[in-house]
């Protein structure tokens, strides 16, 4: 790489370096050790109808015995298919010529996105991600459009019933904006969407109150260890608890680290104010639609993912992670917004010396975190 490229071709140097970056979060991220990620290949419905287990049930499907690289394995390979899915989509909804390399750099080089997806390696948070792009890229002519995300939105349940928070309320923006804003709402269609609402509303009621596990741990975690491929790996299995923790004990171990939690508030904010020029665009990018009522009920739609998160905050602690998939919804309600008719905004000025500065300083942070900042 020499200086006349990095002076010339500054977001193509970005994109390299995002890509080194990546590949450096994946070298650390195989020498530890995958708790969580490992256990949900092993869980599945050997003991009737259970939360977080659909993966494993899978899994199940082809292999009695589970090893560990199996979840690099399938963590790279739902890694690779999501960014080909994302510069597939990015292409089709802006172009991927050198105008346009400034917005990619901030959106797929975001230490929020790929990069912290990699450092989640094995976790579920892609899944969501990869069917809200699936979503972006069908068509979205007819009534299969709305059975299609109902589909995906229930399929994410089964793997972990948090997604009825994270992904599918944008899930159900992308529905609103590409489907019903465009077709308008039918008799028909309305009676789809109400159908769809109750059926991941059930599913969801029904994994959070009635998918614990109901034999005793000893005896759950002798049949893990069972599917173990290296039964002496026990440690991998301290995670067996919360097949049989209530919501309560959750809410309760999430306020109890709070206020740790919270000193890591101002970092968030500091790395969301990074994608400043990104969220400019989206900003002009609403402005410019046609339609005032497309207008607010985009408005409307990040809103309601947002405060979809924040009930989250209040659940879980893993705070990185949800503020990075928060951000990666954001991108993903742009393209949505970016499909709409009138939306028209001017590129991000590939010159301009405070895009260049941020885009480095994205670039160059390697990933966001699972609980705290980094």
């Amino acid at each position: 790489m020499n200086l006349r490229a990095f002076q010339e071709h500054p977001w193509r140097v970005m994109i390299a370096v995002n890509a080194a970056v990546a590949l450096g979060v994946f070298l650390h991220k195989i020498t530890l050790p995958p708790f969580v990620p490992y256990i949900h290949l092993l869980v599945d419905y050997h003991f009737g109808f259970t939360k977080r287990a659909l993966i494993g049930a899978a899994v199940s499907l082809f292999a009695a015995k589970v090893p560990v690289w199996l979840v690099f394995a399938l963590g790279v390979a739902a890694w690779l298919v999501t960014l080909g899915l994302f510069v597939t989509l990015f292409r089709r909804t802006f172009g991927l010529d050198e105008r346009q390399l400034p917005l990619f750099v901030f959106m797929a080089g975001s230490p929020f996105f790929f990069k912290n997806f990699m450092h989640t390696l094995g976790h579920f948070d892609i899944y969501g991600c990869a069917l809200a792009i699936v979503l972006l890229l069908i068509p979205a002519r007819s009534i299969l459009f709305v059975a299609a995300a109902t589909a995906a939105s229930l399929i994410l349940i089964l793997i972990h019933q948090i997604h009825f928070l994270m992904y599918v309320p944008t899930i159900a923006a992308i529905v609103v904006l590409r489907y019903y804003l465009v077709h308008g709402v039918s008799r028909q269609n309305a009676i789809a969407g109400i159908a769809a609402c109750a059926s991941v509303g059930l599913l969801f009621l029904i994994v959070q109150f009635y998918g614990s596990m109901a034999v005793p741990e000893d005896r759950f975690v002798d049949y893990l260890s069972g599917r173990m491929a290296d039964p002496s790996q026990t440690k991998l299995l301290s995670f067996s608890y919360i097949w049989y923790q209530n919501l309560a004990t959750e809410i309760h171990d999430t306020w109890a680290r709070m206020p740790s939690n919270l000193l890591g508030i101002p970092v968030f904010a500091l790395l969301i104010w990074l994608h400043a020029p990104l969220w400019k665009y989206f900003a002009g990018l609403i402005r410019s639609l046609s339609d005032d009522w497309h207008r607010r009920v985009v408005i409307a739609a990040i809103l309601g993912v947002s405060l979809g998160y924040l009930i989250i905050f209040a659940v879980v602690f893993d705070y990185s992670r949800w503020i990075s998939n928060w951000a990666v919804c954001m991108f993903l309600i742009l393209h949505a917004v970016k499909m709409l008719r009138g939306s028209d905004v001017a590129p991000l000025a590939a010159e301009d010396r405070r895009n260049q500065a941020f885009g480095w300083i994205v670039t160059l942070i390697p990933r966001v975190g699972i609980v705290r900042p980094f």
